[in-house]
């Protein structure tokens, strides 16, 4: 499987974008994979837009603790993931500490590429970019950035395709065709 990451800050069109490459991509024949969930009002009404954003041909799969089962299960040759930012923080919020935190959104990346791995197609990952921000101030949040900013590299590492979003302006990083560098370095 070909996978394309797109990655920038909080509301910089990265979701937008993705679902316009994966139309380009797949038309009709895409499977959305969520991992947010309807925690409280505010993100009701997130998903809420986002599905009235997304064609209405398109498979939406929601889980947002089971994405690679998803992704491996999905039947069209087109796959958007959105996003790893959710997948990640639901890895690290049950950890204890640190390494556990690290551990368990590595394994949440392993499985999500190993399900890749075993597929055809392209799968498309949004997720958000974390590394220009802020220290986080609480033990969580510095949890939460190292082991998303590590699962970003992670997966830029293995995307044939990475752009980064600015200001609903994507900057192309790595363009379609250009190989990932050898073991991922």
């Amino acid at each position: 499987m070909r996978i394309v990451l797109a990655t920038g800050g909080a509301r910089s069109g990265k979701s937008r974008w993705a679902q316009a490459r994966a139309l380009e991509l797949g038309g009709a024949a895409v499977t959305c994979v969520v991992t947010g969930s309807a925690s409280d009002e505010e993100m009701v009404r997130r998903i809420a837009a986002h599905r009235r954003e997304r064609p209405a041909a398109w498979i939406t799969m929601e889980a947002p603790t089971r994405a690679a089962a998803a992704v491996a299960a999905a039947q069209t040759p087109v796959v958007l993931l959105d996003c790893l930012s959710l997948l990640v923080a639901g890895a690290v919020l049950p950890a204890g500490d640190e390494q556990a935190a690290l551990a368990a959104a590595d394994a949440a990346v392993d499985e999500l590429l190993r399900a890749a791995a075993a597929r055809a197609g392209t799968l498309l990952v949004v997720t958000n970019e974390v590394g220009s921000g802020i220290v986080p101030a609480a033990p969580l949040g510095r949890w939460y950035r190292d082991a998303l900013g590590r699962a970003n590299q992670r997966l830029a590492a293995a995307a044939g395709e990475v752009v980064l979003l600015v200001a609903g302006v994507p900057l192309t990083l790595r363009p379609p065709g250009l190989a990932p560098p050898p073991d991922g370095l």
